[in-house]
């Protein structure tokens, strides 16, 4: 069995954890939020939902101070907090760990790799869980799709299909993929979608798609993303943006967007990553991208007042 450190044990992250954990694997959870950490120490960690309900031990702590190297380091934190994070990670390295960093928006992987040179870092996709943490200790997810890893360039390796048999054999739906950038363009795009316009309305993918007046903004903002990726010549294989999200939001109607959670728990979201990207690349292409500018205004100015 492998060793396997959880770093930003959130809602995703408390996933990745139960599930590693109950495949036998041994289990360090690192989170900032004190009540959650002592809960998974003192009762362990309940995960339920598309993967069942089941109560798994951990090793639960709020910083790696002192702590020994593992075989992977799951990096699960927000986008924002990767370049902090990056100073946590080294005390979980070895000579023979991995690091796959698993957010959402652009730039985490390159920003990591960068912060720990000579580490072998990989980028990972998540989608269509619609994880939440409903209490210290107690993380629930809607949906279960798949987890893509991929090197950061060139094709698939030895070492990255062995993480994603780890995977594998607790329980997800993994790929080991060529082609991480592309594939973080098509999940960015369904992302960009939903983020900014639940967390504006408060309501569900799938109360945002049965808006007549959210849908169609929210709309927008993914078809600008699939037209800025096309611009910077990504090869997506998305033909039909709308297709493409809306079979995103049918897979998972009631999750609520880690944006909409951000705002109801009255924090600032990682917004930048998510829907700021698409302006920042439409520029790089000589374009803008006005809807998800808007947007990215709005979210900002409501989070004026979040600490």
């Amino acid at each position: 069995m492998a060793r396997i450190a959880i770093l930003g044990c959130g809602a995703m992250g408390s996933v990745y954890a139960g599930l590693f954990a109950a495949a036998g694997h041994e289990v360090l959870a690192f989170d900032a939020w004190p009540e959650h950490v002592a809960a998974m120490n003192r009762d362990g960690l309940r995960v339920e939902g598309a993967s069942g309900d089941r109560v798994v031990r951990v090793s639960a702590a709020t910083t790696t101070e002192g702590a020994t190297p593992v075989d992977l380091v799951v990096l699960a934190t927000k986008a924002r907090d990767v370049a902090t994070a990056a100073r946590a990670i080294p005390p979980l390295l070895g000579p023979g760990s991995s690091v796959l960093t698993i957010q959402n928006g652009l730039g985490s992987s390159e920003a990591l790799a960068a912060a720990l040179p000579g580490a072998h870092v990989v980028a990972g996709i998540a989608g269509g869980f619609g994880a939440s943490l409903k209490g210290p200790g107690h993380a629930h997810h809607n949906g279960m799709e798949k987890v893509r890893i991929g090197e950061l360039a060139g094709p698939a390796t030895d070492r990255l299909r062995a993480i994603a048999a780890l995977w594998e054999a607790a329980g997800f739906r993994v790929a080991a993929e060529d082609d991480i950038a592309r594939l973080t363009w098509e999940k960015l795009i369904c992302n960009v979608t939903y983020s900014a316009v639940c967390a504006l309305s408060g309501k569900t993918i799938g109360g945002v798609m049965a808006d007549p007046d959210l849908w169609p903004v929210a709309r927008a903002a993914g078809v600008e993303a699939w037209t800025v990726a096309k611009a910077r010549g990504v090869p997506i294989t998305v033909d039909d943006p709308v297709r493409h999200i809306t079979s995103f939001g049918q897979a998972i109607p009631d999750a609520r967007p880690s944006l909409l959670l951000d705002h109801l728990a009255q924090r600032k979201s990682e917004i930048d990553a998510i829907n700021g990207s698409i302006p920042r690349e439409a520029q790089k292409a000589g374009i803008a991208a006005p809807v998800n500018a808007t947007l990215v205004g709005l979210v900002r100015a409501r989070e004026a007042g979040f600490a």
